[in-house]
């Protein structure tokens, strides 16, 4: 997915940018980037694959060459950035944040009113945020760029933008991602994790509305554009992608997975397994876990450690295999919490199914009697098209999918998936125990879409539930003019 972090101060803001972005680590695995207004007024620019290193370890031995009160980073998922372009509008470094799915129309019709060429990122795909750039750059102002920017792009897209001495932030059209405005004296910044601002010693003081667009500066924030009326955001910050020590809507990350665990708990409670303890996948499952196993009066116990002196965070070596053993080292069974013991675990999600086969693989031949699993959310469906959430090329790839095309032979078309989305109906059960004998599990159940969002706090209205249930925003009226 990816992160930003930027900063306006009236005095050197550097180190702050060095480490707000940092905290952004966990929401992407292949580029980061640096870009710093120096003080002769031109924009100094680092990018680097991160894709097998630490954020900070790529940008140590050079963070020292940056000077500026005003700049940006960012964690990025894909392609490079943040990049520099010039342009009517005058040279701005921009970073964007989301998925575009009609590139190729917007490039289709840029061609044809005379844009001759873009830029490519290494994949040979165009650059989804040099298009972002392109769009903004046909307007006469930055904000009334952003506007026709996020009108025209299916999906989602946030943006910040360095302009001399200002940022220019704009969360996506639907609230999809976060952008959130802390403050300290002499100071303004904006990020995407909350978790950024306490040891750099911000205070939040507001979010930006869906759609909204702001003017950052060392003396203060302008509005540029109000907030639309709809807002998706994205659950998944509450399940996975958030840090537990953020806020999204006024909601902490870490509270909200333990109520999520107790009310999986409670829907247990009259059929409870006979288990001896509960334990969380590392990491975001640990939170669930330890919410359920409170609510369940069972013991907590860690049955596997995340070795984090080595494997702080999600590296993407470059194929399958890789990832694979990747994914195994990281998990280290604590054989004596394993041994004879009949186990139950929360994880996030189960998404392809791929790794946690493997997990459930090992626990037995380290002994464990039984192996009973609880997903913190529903069933994926559907993959995201808002902001690559699973990296699966085909829907098939999903857990669910796979178990649903077994069951209907090969027929997974939409009429289909509708009969297995109402929780707990013949379909649904019939779905759900496919997938626990292909994981080979004693017992699993998914989290019911209503419960999640009951730990959220939040109206139901205001979250996207895509990936679960396939409702897009699209059918409901639109907030631009």
């Amino acid at each position: 997915m990816g992160g930003f972090f930027g900063v306006a101060s009236k005095s050197d803001c550097v180190s702050d940018i060095y480490f707000g972005t940092d905290y952004h680590s966990h929401l992407g695995t292949k580029r980061g980037g640096i870009a710093v207004t120096n003080p002769a007024g031109k924009i100094d620019r680092r990018i680097h694959d991160i894709s097998n290193a630490q954020f900070r370890s790529k940008f140590d031995s050079e963070i020292g060459s940056f000077s500026g009160n005003t700049g940006m980073g960012v964690i990025s998922d894909t392609e490079d950035q943040p990049l520099i372009i010039s342009s009517q509008l005058g040279t701005f470094a921009i970073i964007t944040v989301g998925k575009i799915n009609n590139v190729d129309e917007i490039l289709d019709l840029a061609f044809a009113s005379g844009c001759s060429h873009l830029a490519e990122s290494a994949d040979g795909e165009p650059n989804p945020t040099e298009v972002v750039a392109m769009l903004i750059s046909r307007s006469n102002s930055m904000v009334a760029g952003i506007e026709y920017a996020q009108r025209v792009i299916d999906g989602s897209c946030s943006i910040l933008i360095l302009s001399g001495n200002k940022l220019y932030a704009a969360r996506d059209r639907y609230g999809r991602t976060p952008v959130i405005l802390g403050r300290k004296p002499g100071s303004y910044a904006v990020t995407m994790e909350t978790t950024a601002f306490p040891t750099l010693d911000y205070e939040m003081f507001r979010e930006l509305g869906p759609g909204e667009v702001v003017e950052i500066t060392a003396d203060g924030v302008s509005q540029l554009r109000t907030p639309g009326r709809t807002m998706k955001m994205c659950s998944f910050f509450w399940v996975y992608y958030g840090y537990p020590s953020s806020c999204y809507e006024g909601v902490n990350t870490e509270s909200a997975r333990y109520r999520n665990g107790e009310n999986m708990a409670e829907q247990d409670k009259d059929i409870l397994p006979d288990i001896d303890t509960v334990s969380g996948i590392p990491d975001s499952g640990i939170a669930h876990a330890v919410g359920y196993a409170h609510a369940a009066g069972k013991p907590y116990r860690r049955a596997f450690v995340k070795y984090t002196p080595t494997w702080p965070r999600s590296f993407t070596p470059p194929n399958q295999k890789l990832r694979e053993q990747v994914a195994r080292m990281k998990l280290i069974p604590v054989l004596e919490q394993i041994q004879g013991k009949r186990l139950l675990f929360c994880d996030d999600s189960i998404v392809r199914g791929t790794q946690l086969r493997d997990t459930v693989g090992r626990l037995y031949r380290r002994g464990a009697k039984e192996i009973h699993m609880r997903s913190s959310c529903p069933p994926l469906l559907f993959g995201c098209r808002f902001l690559n959430f699973s990296r699966s090329r085909s829907e098939l790839d999903l857990a669910a999918r796979r178990a649903i095309a077994r069951l209907e032979n090969g027929n997974t078309s939409d009429e289909v998936i509708k009969q297995y989305l109402e929780h707990g109906s013949p379909k649904y059960n019939a779905m759900v125990d496919e997938i626990r004998k292909e994981l080979n599990l004693t017992s699993l159940k998914f989290q019911k879409l209503e419960s999640l969002i009951s730990s959220m706090g939040l109206q139901p209205d205001k979250v996207c539930t895509y990936c679960w249930n396939g409702r897009d925003v699209n059918d409901e009226i639109p907030d631009f003019d």
